[in-house]
């Protein structure tokens, strides 16, 4: 049996409920499962960048580091901070 065979089985059993309406659940139900993390990430939206760069930038603040570090000096002062950690 097909999908609209299906649907219609569906909606002939949940009384109340037409055949749009289920078949319309059915495609939100899809796009929720595919709000994923990681596929926001790939997609990575402009408002999503933004926010990450606010985080970022705020992150930075917080610890008193210049805005501009790379990836590189970034682990650099996160070792340090853990080291430093671990000795307590």
């Amino acid at each position: 049996m097909g999908r609209a065979g299906s649907l219609g089985k569906t909606a002939s059993v949940v009384r109340g409920y037409t055949r749009g309406a289920i078949l319309s659940l059915a495609i939100s139900c899809a796009a929720f499962v595919a709000r994923t993390l990681t596929n926001l990430y790939n997609a990575r939206p402009t408002w999503f960048d933004l926010a990450h760069k606010r985080l970022d930038e705020a992150v930075f603040a917080a610890y008193g580091w210049k805005s501009d570090l790379s990836d590189e000096e970034i682990l650099e002062k996160l070792l340090a901070l853990n080291l430093e950690r671990a000795k307590k």
